[in-house]
């Protein structure tokens, strides 16, 4: 009989693509992977991987083991989905992986209140920019992500995970209180800051590419000086008086900006959503923290 830790190896395999990345990520050696598919290949009796360069290429029958795993792994999560919810208490652990002003904003409300609630239940939070927290979600890495989209930037989606919308906050013009120079006190618009100094996250961030667009759609190409993708940094330069940013709300939650913030033509919203695989749905301790933080968005972005 084929051996369920051995198959997920090589399904962890076709989507990293070397052996160092599947050791990485179910934190095994590289020799032990290895070994491991190894032994998978004496027993299905037949090769399952080749090389190509650094890295391997699944043969036909490796794929067909893979596609038949990802079924099996989705039927044990609806077994132990079943198993849960036919208990009285909420019980286990949950590996979630959310963005950072997320983390800062809603997560010590909601830490707090699954603590109380539920004592039972252990929550293990890691920080992820949405599209890496989404895609290590899809390969089980994650039981459930906290993930943000900015107008008309759609995050990936994947097949099998689900999306459920938390909460959505307005993105305004950051700029430093009046008093800090002549060039940042006549900004009104978006504009009038076309000649000062902007921070923004790096290139290749959703929130950079909408950031971007927004200034080239009032005229102008930003004079980005500072890339970060910490967000408390761009609330620091913008308070210090040393740039502009186009920040969410949800990095003002529990202080008193020490900002103006300008409204944007139009209004632009930011999505915030959680997600999590379809074969999980329903089981108590998910449950247990998407109403945890729908509350917690509830009382903190009304």
């Amino acid at each position: 009989m084929l051996e369920i830790r051995r198959l997920r190896l090589l399904r962890e395999l076709s989507i990293r693509g070397t052996l160092a990345e599947v050791a990485e990520a179910l934190a095994y050696s590289p020799s032990s992977v290895s070994q491991q598919l190894a032994l998978l290949e004496k027993e299905v009796g037949a090769e399952l991987l080749r090389k190509s360069g650094r890295r391997v290429i699944l043969t036909p029958q490796a794929l067909v083991l893979v596609e038949h795993t990802s079924e099996l792994l989705d039927a044990l999560e609806r077994t132990e989905t079943a198993l849960a919810a036919s208990q009285s208490e909420v019980r286990g652990t949950v590996r979630l992986a959310v963005f950072q002003t997320a983390a800062l904003a809603l997560m010590p409300t909601a830490l707090r209140t699954l603590r109380e609630r539920h004592p039972a239940l252990r929550v293990e939070m890691v920080q992820h920019e949405p599209e890496t927290a989404l895609h290590e979600t899809w390969a089980r890495n994650f039981d459930l992500v906290v993930a943000e989209q900015y107008p008309h930037h759609a995050a990936p989606h994947y097949p099998s995970l689900d999306r459920e919308p938390l909460t959505s906050d307005s993105i305004r013009l950051a700029v430093p209180l009046l008093g800090n120079g002549e060039e940042f006190d006549r900004v009104r618009h978006l504009a009038e800051a076309a000649s000062l100094p902007w921070v923004m996250e790096p290139r290749g961030a959703a929130s950079r590419h909408w950031a971007e667009q927004a200034c080239r759609s009032a005229g102008f190409e930003p004079d980005v000086r500072y890339e970060t993708a910490d967000l408390q940094a761009h609330v620091g330069l913008v308070e210090s008086g040393n740039a502009v940013a186009l920040l969410p709300d949800l990095v003002w939650v529990g202080r008193t900006p020490s900002a103006r913030l300008v409204e944007l033509a139009g209004a632009p919203r930011r999505t915030v959503f959680t997600s999590m695989r379809a074969s999980s749905i329903g089981h108590p301790v998910l449950v247990a923290v998407r109403t945890v933080l729908e509350e917690a968005a509830r009382e903190l972005l009304p």
